[in-house]
């Protein structure tokens, strides 16, 4: 008899459900399936119900991003033969449900939005078209490109405890992308991202804890842009407070 494994998903049908519950369906092992393969296979196959989000499946969309035995995990690059027993599947955690495994996305979109992630220049400052690119050295990129490998995928999110605690919390993905454009030698936004990641609900929420930068499949290393972002916070404080005839008015 072929191999076959157990899937427990994390059902809610709103308009038949008052409480979320888990149903198990049994699916063919394969050793190059990965999670993602064995949803899609109970969507095809079982029970064309079941509701999720996907698309890229090779690491790139960030959609596809759920618990896999309580760790947020992309599906798409979760191998079935690194589990043994069954396998339950949840929607990453800190999110309202929407649906089975699709969760709302509103609150992280806000929060990305608020730290301004684009190129700002200040007012005048542009050059014409016809001068071309902005150009910069390759020590210039390599100071921020650590942090445009965010795909938006929220296992961060899911992972942090502050965020699980108060999800005021500005939260690590997006303050590592408002740490990218800080750090990009063409931006001159910092001081508006600033209301944001320097308030009381962005950096100095966090603890340090790190488990944002330990599930993150892209090696962002969120809890380090945190840091590095408390850092430059403090500096400025510290020059304001010594140097106040240099304050910005």
């Amino acid at each position: 008899m072929d191999k076959t494994m157990e899937l427990e998903i994390f059902r809610y049908r709103p308009e038949q459900d008052s409480e979320p519950t888990f149903q198990t369906y049994e699916v063919p092992f394969h050793t190059e399936w990965v999670i993602l393969d064995a949803v899609n296979y109970i969507k095809d196959e079982i029970d064309g119900t079941l509701s999720y989000r996907w698309s890229c499946r090779m690491g790139v969309c960030g959609s596809c991003g759920m618990m896999v035995n309580g760790v947020p995990k992309l599906t798409c690059a979760a191998f079935l033969k690194d589990y043994t027993g069954k396998i339950r599947i949840e929607p990453l955690e800190g999110f309202p449900v929407e649906r089975d495994l699709i969760f709302s996305m509103d609150d992280f979109i806000a929060k990305l939005k608020s730290v301004k992630p684009w190129i700002i220049r200040k007012e005048g400052e542009d050059k014409p078209l016809e001068e071309g690119e902005y150009l910069q050295t390759p020590r210039q990129l390599v100071e921020y490109q650590q942090y445009t490998m965010c795909i938006n995928c929220m296992l961060c999110y899911a992972a942090c405890p502050v965020y699980a605690h108060d999800n005021t919390f500005l939260g690590p993905a997006a303050i590592a992308l408002g740490q990218r454009y800080n750090m990009d030698s063409r931006d001159q936004g910092r001081d508006q991202r600033q209301e944001a990641i320097a308030s009381h609900e962005g950096i100095w929420q966090c603890t340090f804890v790190g488990e944002c930068s330990a599930v993150c499949p892209k090696d962002v290393d969120p809890a380090g842009a945190i840091q590095r972002a408390k850092v430059a916070s403090t500096i400025d404080y510290f020059k304001e407070l010594l140097l106040p005839w240099g304050k910005k008015s």
